[in-house]
């Protein structure tokens, strides 16, 4: 498993849309192969910033499966209009838990 982390910043005053756009395209991540969940974290220091964290099976299920995808699409047609920067993505696996 890896997760894919994505570093979304989005435009003042939207934050409220944004995670209503986010909630709606949940279901298009859902399907998609490999996508075992996400979670959606707000910045506290700056809250216009999001981090959307995404886990999936590999990092080809995501890049090249679901980015390819209608699914990927429908993804930046709800959530995309929110942005005020192009996203950041990485991807990382678990090296160790509860320390």
């Amino acid at each position: 498993m890896i997760w894919e982390i994505a570093t979304l910043q989005v435009r003042e005053g939207e934050e409220a849309a944004f995670e209503a756009a986010v909630k709606a395209a949940t279901p298009h991540f859902q399907k998609a192969r490999g996508c075992h969940g996400l979670v959606l974290e707000r910045s506290l220091e700056v809250p216009t910033r999001y981090f959307l964290r995404v886990k999936w099976e590999t990092v080809e299920d995501h890049m090249v499966h679901f980015r390819n995808s209608p699914e990927f699409q429908e993804w930046r047609r709800l959530a995309g209009p929110f942005f005020s920067a192009p996203p950041s993505i990485e991807h990382s696996s678990l090296v160790g838990a509860h320390f």
